[in-house]
């Protein structure tokens, strides 16, 4: 049985002083929608690279996108097994 979806993650990258947020918005397609963030901080003696803090920040939301997904998966197969779910790899 052939199964195929499409899951999309649009980003929003907001900077300020020297601070970058992003957020990670995942949209099942479904209904189902979940936000990851993060945040970067630029040293003040570091070199202006916006890139680099855009970077780490996004990195950090999907970080947390991601970990959000397996809390998610683990939940719901303890809800269909009635058991501890172990998720390796």
């Amino acid at each position: 049985m052939e199964h195929e979806t499409r899951w999309t993650v649009d980003i929003d990258i907001h900077e300020y002083d020297d601070r970058t947020r992003a957020e990670a918005r995942l949209s099942t397609g479904a209904g189902t929608e979940r936000t990851g963030t993060g945040t970067a901080r630029k040293h003040p003696h570091d070199a202006n690279v916006p890139a680099i803090g855009d970077e780490l920040a996004v990195a950090r939301a999907m970080a947390d996108l991601s970990h959000q997904l397996i809390e998610a998966t683990a939940a719901d197969i303890e809800a269909v097994t009635r058991r501890p779910a172990h998720l390796t790899e």
